[in-house]
């Protein structure tokens, strides 16, 4: 069914749960996990900022060590990403360069104003966009933690 699966993390609980999600599907398919995560460059001057790069992208490396680790418990490969972007659109151009059958992600859940101010929701971008099915785990219990 799945030979490949795409599970962009941010590390955060919703990341979490999408993450174990997606190594149990792997596990069930013996597929691949494709671990993402994406250093947001749209933000206006980030791209000077060579620290806060830097803070980002050890903050990728350690949402990247719990996939790795998950991928580790159920007997899964995983490969790990980090590259820099737009998040939606790394997403979706990491989906098709590594060919997967599938995207598992987390979902912060937002609604009204907070979706709002966010401008929309890297989820439903992905969702709106994606030739290849979507799967969206939102966290369980309380409010989710931003990583």
């Amino acid at each position: 069914m799945y030979d490949a699966i795409c599970c962009p993390t941010d590390g955060s609980r919703g990341s979490d749960a999408a993450v174990e999600h997606a190594c149990n599907l792997a596990a069930l398919a013996d597929a691949r996990i494709h671990a993402l995560f994406v250093v947001d460059n749209s933000v206006p001057g980030v791209g000077e900022w060579d620290m806060a790069v830097e803070r980002e992208e050890a903050r990728g490396e350690r949402a990247l060590d719990a996939v790795t680790e998950a991928g580790e418990r159920c007997d899964v490969p995983v490969e790990r990403h980090l590259r820099r972007g737009r998040v939606h659109e790394e997403i979706l151009d990491a989906a098709e360069q590594y060919e997967v059958d599938l995207i598992v992600m987390g979902t912060h859940g937002r609604t009204g104003l907070g979706r709002f101010l966010s401008a929309g929701s890297v989820a439903e971008r992905v969702v709106r966009h994606s030739a290849v099915p979507v799967l969206t785990v939102r966290a369980t219990g309380g409010d989710v933690d931003d990583a």
